[in-house]
């Protein structure tokens, strides 16, 4: 049965199968028991973004697929030499390194598809000082 992406997840099993999943705040407020049941295997999420976003990831068991659907962002990488910055619009996709930290500064009302493994991810919060760095 067709569902919207941004109501429903799908954690893509590392045997084949594939699971739908209640999304957003549901999925997100999941006690931390049953979240470890989607370490293993690919997250499927779409979120729509209409700010910057307040934190920084990394996801230190893969690669991330990261594909904008609509609208116009940048995406900030935080490589060994410095601050790489992708300006993403209309549609385009990156493949973010594992274990490279990354945030977004949203340019226009965006969509974004997300393909991670779920184990280990990490956030931190955007700073005041880094949000200037991210500006320049």
């Amino acid at each position: 049965m067709p569902f919207d992406p941004q109501q429903r997840y799908v954690h893509l099993a590392e045997d084949g199968h594939a699971i739908e999943l209640p999304g957003g705040d549901a999925f997100w407020s999941l006690p931390a028991a049953q979240m470890e049941a989607f370490d293993l295997g690919w997250l499927v999420t779409e979120f729509e973004c209409s700010e910057d976003w307040p934190n920084w990831e990394r996801h230190p068991e893969g690669d991330e697929y990261v594909y904008l659907l609509t609208g116009s962002v940048q995406l900030l990488l935080e490589l060994p030499d410095g601050l790489q910055t992708l300006s993403l619009e209309g549609r385009a996709a990156v493949l973010v390194p594992r274990g490279v930290w990354h945030t977004a500064r949203v340019s226009s009302p965006s969509r974004l598809l997300h393909i991670t493994r779920g184990r280990g991810s990490e956030h931190r919060p955007v700073r005041a000082d880094a949000a200037l760095t991210m500006a320049s």
